[in-house]
């Protein structure tokens, strides 16, 4: 069993989960990047392995659950264990105003039941760690009590984006609490309005800050928090 602390960061090849990927890997982590597209997630980790990164690509979409079966086999077998899943692939499919009961459907999958199923999958390897990490890219758009006392961010809270990330929020506190006796902590991250695909350009925070959160997470003591919502060290309302 590998000594450095193992990572897999879904939806790795670019943007956020490329971020949290490089910066695990400067703290000596080990990361397994996981990506749907071979082409891309083989990009990535030639460009981390370059900075110096002990990165290594994982075909892996989270809404097939042969390919999460695949790569819980072949990180058990490189590595024995995994300290550290970072659950970011995620989908937005009604920021251009448009929604329909195929498009709702799709981004719950992905954000919410992908998340679920790739915890559920790797928490035996998880529990070897001893001190196995979860954290579930979540987002303000998600926090109920926001949503209630501000008009500030209405052009940004559509039915399906918002209603997964809160529905994310529900299973981090449910994960956390059935996963406490393996020694496994959950929370969720918000990582700000970041310069990304999905953020867009003008975003006022860049994609270094908003991976901060996660690593954070990622890289918990023993004494720090499980079933929890931050963004930078501060405690969000649900």
């Amino acid at each position: 069993m590998s000594q450095k602390k193992i990572a897999l960061v879904t939806g790795a090849n670019k943007g956020l989960g490329l971020e949290i990927a490089r910066q695990l890997g400067k703290a000596g982590v080990q990361v397994f990047v996981g990506a749907r597209d071979a082409e891309r997630g083989k990009k990535a980790e030639t460009e981390l392995r370059a900075e110096g990164v002990d990165a290594h690509f994982v075909k892996l979409d989270v809404e097939n659950q042969s390919e999460l079966d695949a790569a819980v086999k072949t990180i058990g077998e490189k590595a024995g264990k995994l300290d550290i899943l970072v659950n970011n692939a995620g989908i937005s499919s009604d920021w251009g105003g448009s929604i329909t009961r195929e498009s709702f459907a799709a981004t719950l999958n992905t954000n919410v039941i992908g998340p679920w199923a790739a915890t559920e999958a790797f928490a035996d390897l998880l529990a070897k760690s001893g001190h196995g990490r979860v954290v579930n890219h979540s987002s303000i758009l998600g926090s109920i009590e926001t949503l209630k006392s501000t008009d500030e961010m209405n052009d940004f809270f559509t039915y399906a984006y918002a209603s997964s990330k809160a529905a994310l929020n529900m299973v981090t506190v449910i994960q956390s609490k059935a996963l406490a006796a393996k020694g496994i902590k959950v929370n969720a991250a918000h990582p700000g309005w970041v310069k990304t695909d999905l953020g867009g350009a003008n975003a006022p925070l860049d994609v270094e800050t908003g991976a901060k959160t996660a690593v954070e997470l990622a890289l918990l003591n023993d004494d720090g928090p499980t079933g929890g919502y931050f963004h930078l060290g501060k405690k969000l309302p649900w």
